[in-house]
């Protein structure tokens, strides 16, 4: 009895959330301002280019389910463990105003959810609407524990552009027939770079390019003549993926959860970690056309997956057998058609921008090689040179704790994370072109959990520059609790002198890929207290080290003040 009263009120809110979501697109229907969801975190088998293997999912779904809410709801989610592995959940994008401890990256502001554990995501999507999306934040699980998160306007305000006839969320992706967690391990172990992906998916499926996959392909049917809304998302771990539809132009509408003025494109640009909300319009013959996904080859010496995912842009009416259209791309290392693509991106409104700083950072980003000590170097020592990849910021690679540092800072803690992050590296010289310290010269990093004290209120800019010591390569740099103003960005070295800046409508966002060989500029106010990861979004980045913390001290009184540990907050 109790298992069928629990499924009956499972189904009722269901279907609840379904009829309010359905209602708020036409913006008309007052909604509830909490909203429940059960997340199982659960192993699912599954058969993918002709090789079947155990993936980790969300309530058996990949992607996984889509969390919906309105403007300033309170979300509210039970997180059950079911698997052996530890597991955290991040919600990308969710600024989370005076809700830290719900962030979710692991050993930063929670230590992860153990095997058969639960832990309740309780916070509120304060003034923020938009396309976000929730993902693992653990090893590199999110590789299959991601799914999408929508965030409707409040009732009867109005989108900027022309209701679309019918939205729809794309997901990018990357899919390897090994173990995501045995590729993380036995590539540190390595001391060399991952293997690349074995395919692209969109939605999950990756298309007919790839073997055992004919049928194993998502498909979009449109109606000649309407307008669809595409939520982009880019859920890859490694690769930053160009995405174009043969023969239909885009129209950017948003970035990152945040309107900007509508800017029409015929391909664009995701870093893993980025959203888009794109218009297309079914303008074409009737047919099939294809949606394509494929790398951008940022990387000289990294190895990328050439084949492209495809999918079925499909005019209701074209002939079941009819073969696809193909989509047109840009070279795949093509850096210009990036910037112009970056260089259409503008805030919808005039924004905001301080323009007195209080803090000015200078932070290097890039890969290192360390020396390898191992007794077994054919083993462990694969990066070139005989030595170990690692990545840093201002030089030193970022090492997790043993217990969260949202933790330790609340109860002071001591020993387990250190302050002196410094404003600027050690050092300024050429970073892109002919470093002192390039290969094959001494490209060592430090190690260490180092974080950066901000007092509350804090105007700051960063300037994150890119560096050429072992590769310059696209950087996705994330910033966790806050979004930022991209006010400039440019190739070579940055240049106070020479940079130029947009301060008057400049997009606001919280993943910015900072240029190939380059630098760029963000700036955003230190007003919501905690701890907050900035780390790029390449997960092998990550993992060899490309990170760092913010401590964002107390302003006054309990609206700019951390609030207390949630009760059932998972140990270490």
């Amino acid at each position: 009895m109790v298992n069928l009263v629990t499924l009956l009120v499972l189904w009722f809110s269901v279907i609840c959330t379904i009829y309010n979501v359905k209602l708020m697109v036409h913006g008309s229907a007052r909604s509830e301002s909490t909203r429940f969801y059960d997340f199982k975190v659960q192993t699912k088998r599954v058969a993918k280019l002709c090789n079947s293997k155990d993936i980790v999912t969300v309530n058996g779904m990949f992607p996984g389910p889509v969390v919906y809410a309105q403007e300033d709801d309170r979300i509210i989610v039970k997180v059950t463990n079911e698997t052996p592995f530890n597991v955290t959940i991040h919600w990308h994008g969710i600024r989370q105003r005076r809700s830290c401890w719900y962030d979710g990256p692991s050993y930063i502001t929670q230590c992860p959810i153990q095997a058969g554990q639960s832990f309740t995501y309780n916070f509120t999507v304060e003034n923020q609407k938009g396309t976000f999306f929730w993902h693992a934040h653990v090893s590199w699980l999110r590789g299959t524990v991601h799914g999408a998160m929508v965030v409707y306007p409040k009732n009867m305000v109005p989108l900027p552009f022309k209701i679309p006839y019918q939205e729809q969320i794309i997901i990018l992706g990357e899919y390897w027939l090994q173990d995501l967690q045995q590729i993380e391990h036995s590539t540190l172990v390595s001391g060399g770079a991952p293997p690349k992906a074995d395919a692209y998916t969109i939605n999950s499926h990756p298309g007919p390019n790839y073997n055992c996959s004919i049928n194993d392909v998502y498909q979009l049917n449109v109606i000649q003549g309407k307008t669809y809304l595409l939520r982009l998302i880019n859920a890859g771990l490694n690769t930053e993926n160009f995405f174009a539809i043969a023969n239909h132009n885009v129209t950017i509408v948003e970035a990152d959860g945040e309107y900007t003025k509508p800017f029409a494109t015929d391909m664009v640009m995701l870093g893993p970690g980025q959203t888009l909300n794109v218009l297309v319009s079914a303008d074409q013959p009737v047919g099939k056309y294809s949606m394509v996904v494929a790398p951008y080859k940022s990387g000289r010496i990294v190895k990328y997956q050439n084949v492209s995912a495809i999918a079925y842009f499909n005019y209701i009416g074209a002939a079941s057998d009819s073969s696809y259209l193909p989509a047109k791309l840009p070279k795949l290392d093509d850096k210009l058609a990036v910037k112009r693509f970056m260089d259409g991106l503008r805030s919808l409104n005039l924004a905001n921008v301080f323009k007195e700083i209080d803090k000015n950072i200078f932070i290097t980003i890039g890969l290192n090689v360390q020396k390898c000590h191992s007794k077994t170097p054919k083993q462990n020592c694969q990066a070139m040179n005989n030595g170990v990849l690692t990545a840093s910021m201002n030089n030193i690679s970022f090492v997790h704790p043993s217990i969260s540092i949202l933790e330790a800072y609340y109860k002071k803690i001591n020993g387990s994370y250190t302050e002196d992050f410094p404003d600027a590296p050690s050092k300024f010289y050429d970073f892109v072109n002919g470093a002192p310290n390039n290969i094959p010269y001494d490209t060592e990093s430090l190690n260490g959990t180092r974080t950066k004290v901000l007092e509350y209120g804090t105007k700051v800019q960063l300037i994150l520059q890119n560096t050429g010591t072992v590769n310059i390569e696209n950087h996705p740099i994330h910033i966790h609790g806050y979004s930022f103003y991209v006010v400039g960005y440019g190739t070579g070295n940055y240049d106070p002198l020479a940079a130029q800046f947009n301060l008057v409508d400049p997009p606001y966002m919280n993943t910015i890929g900072v240029p190939v060989g380059g630098w760029a500029a963000v700036r955003f106010v230190a007003d919501n207290p905690g701890v907050w990861y900035m780390h790029c979004h390449i997960d092998i980045h990550q993992s060899w080290g490309l990170g760092m913390v913010f401590i964002v001290k107390n302003g006054k009184g309990d609206l700019e003040s951390l609030p207390h540990p949630p009760p059932d907050l998972p140990p270490c």
